[in-house]
């Protein structure tokens, strides 16, 4: 089995750069730390990173034991299954996220006055975890999007990006709380934006095939109303398959059904 040797200033910052690098999530990955890091005397003298070497976990083709998803029971009966399906909620998430109704979006001159807000809340936030980062940003109509960048950026995205959806919620309610106007404020740090939606659509596939192939529902672990969009679009047009939601709240389950 094949290994790799990575380097950072703190383990968690070694397995994201061996994430990164191997575009395998922090989960598939088996480490052991080699040289553990000293933060030496007073963060000045001494300063020793954290060493580990990465192998990446065995997986069976077949059976992948995906964390976003988990088998549902097998039904005994038509009755019974009848009985599942009825608790299965139909809403479609796809139409979830808000869209902005351009003639109800501020002008250029209000946008550029609501960037410069979010950009200045969320670094007033990040300096009190405190980390080195710094924000950029930029608008368009009926959105907004910063980035995080630094070092240590990528401390701030969280298992499954909870951080960072976190600051996001933060950051959209501080902007949309005296205005009528519909604003949508997106945080992105390391490109995860970009590499979840990659993810979530090969784990879609994924389990698309398996449901196909066992002829039997599969469904992912709740996921929130964002990433169920990006599985219900990666399932859209393929033949043979359909999504519904099945849940309360915000987190939903994305159950992948093959049809008859």
């Amino acid at each position: 089995m094949d290994s790799y040797e990575f380097e950072g200033k703190t383990t968690e910052e070694a397995i994201n750069n061996a994430s990164r690098e191997l575009k395998i999530s922090p989960e598939n990955l088996e480490f052991e730390i080699i040289e553990p890091g000293s933060a030496g005397i007073f963060g000045l003298v001494g300063i020793r990173k954290t060493k580990i070497r990465v192998t990446i976990k065995e997986s069976d083709d077949d059976d992948d034991n995906f964390e976003d998803y988990e088998d549902l029971e097998s039904f005994d009966s038509p009755r019974e299954e009848r009985e599942e399906a009825e608790k299965i909620d139909y809403e479609d998430d796809i139409d979830d996220e808000d869209d902005v109704d351009e003639e109800d979006s501020a002008d250029d001159e209000e946008y550029i006055s609501y960037l410069n807000i979010a950009i200045n809340a969320l670094d007033n936030i990040l300096k009190l975890i405190p980390v080195e980062t710094r924000v950029k940003g930029s608008c368009s109509k009926g959105k907004i999007s910063l980035v995080i960048e630094g070092e240590t950026s990528g401390i701030l995205i969280g298992r499954k990006g909870k951080t960072l959806d976190a600051l996001q919620y933060i950051i959209n309610k501080i902007i949309n709380k005296d205005t009528d106007k519909k604003i949508k404020v997106i945080i992105d740090s390391e490109n995860y934006r970009e590499r979840r939606i990659e993810s979530l659509t090969e784990m879609a596939i994924k389990i698309g095939n398996k449901a196909r192939k066992y002829k039997k529902p599969f469904s992912t672990s709740p996921l929130n109303p964002h990433d169920r969009r990006i599985v219900h679009l990666a399932l859209k047009n393929v033949e043979k398959l359909e999504t519904r939601s099945r849940g309360e709240g915000l987190l939903k389950r994305v159950v992948i059904i093959p049809k008859r």
